[in-house]
C-alpha cells in the first residue's frame, strides 16, 4: 500500500464539471446541432480531466504499472502526486503548486476573454462586430476556450486529456470556419474585408488605423 488515497471525491468531480461546463455554455451558447456536437468534445474533455483530478487517477495507475516504485514518489496516490508534469520532473509539492497556480491564471484569462467576446456579441443584437476584442481576433470566445483548456492542461495534465486536446482544437477550428462561411453569406463584403485584416485566433498586437464597430 502507498499511504493515503486522496481520490474518490465524486462531489468535487460533479461540482467542477458543472461550474466549467456552465461557464462554457453561458459564453458560447450553442444552438444548432453541430454546435452542440462540438460542445460535447469540450464536455468530454472536462469530464476526463476532473474524473482524474478528483475521482480515479488513471494516469497514476498507468505510471505505477509501468515504473512501479522506481517512479520515485513515496505516496503516488497523494493528490499532488497526480500532477503528471511535476511528478515526472521530480518537483517538490511547492513546485507543483506553482505550476497549478500558473495554470489557474491562464484559465482565468481564458474565461475573461470569453466573457468579453460574449458581451460584445450580446450587445450587438445580430449586427457585425469588429471592435473591442474583435479588432484583435475574429473568434475571441473560442480563443478563450483554448486558453481555458490549456490552463487546465498546465494545472493537471493527464494522458487522456493530452490526447483529447488537439481533437478539441480541431473541432472548434472547424466550427469557426463554418461560422465564417455563414458570416460571409450574411454580411458579404464587410465580413470578407474584416477577415482579411484580422487573424482568426492568435491576437494581433495592434489595430492602429482601423475603423471599429463601436457599441453604445
Amino acid at each position: 500500500m502507498h499511504g493515503d488515497f486522496d481520490y474518490g471525491l465524486w462531489i468535487m468531480v460533479v461540482f467542477n464539471i458543472a461550474i466549467f461546463g456552465g461557464f462554457a455554455l453561458g459564453f458560447i451558447r450553442p444552438r444548432k446541432k453541430y454546435e452542440w456536437r462540438t460542445m460535447g468534445v469540450f464536455g468530454a474533455f472536462i469530464v476526463a480531466l476532473f474524473t482524474e483530478m478528483y475521482g480515479i487517477p488513471l494516469t497514476i495507475y498507468i505510471l505505477i504499472s509501468v515504473y512501479g516504485d522506481t517512479l520515485g514518489v513515496a505516496n503516488p496516490f497523494e493528490h499532488l502526486s497526480g500532477h503528471l508534469l511535476g511528478t515526472l520532473l521530480g518537483l517538490s509539492n511547492a513546485g507543483k503548486l506553482l505550476i497549478c497556480l500558473f495554470g489557474g491564471i491562464v484559465m482565468g484569462i481564458g474565461l475573461l476573454v470569453m466573457a468579453r467576446g460574449w458581451k460584445l456579441i450580446h450587445q450587438a443584437k445580430g449586427e457585425l462586430v469588429t471592435g473591442g476584442i474583435y479588432a484583435y481576433m475574429r473568434h475571441p470566445q473560442y480563443f478563450g476556450l483554448f486558453l481555458l483548456t490549456t490552463g487546465m492542461l498546465i494545472q493537471w495534465p493527464t494522458f487522456l486529456t493530452l490526447v483529447m486536446f488537439p481533437i478539441l482544437i480541431l473541432a472548434y477550428y472547424r466550427l469557426a470556419m463554418r461560422e465564417e462561411r455563414q458570416a460571409i453569406e450574411q454580411f458579404g463584403a464587410a465580413y470578407a474585408e474584416y477577415r482579411q485584416r484580422v487573424p482568426a485566433f492568435i491576437p494581433k498586437l495592434t489595430r492602429k488605423g482601423e475603423e471599429e464597430f463601436k457599441l453604445s
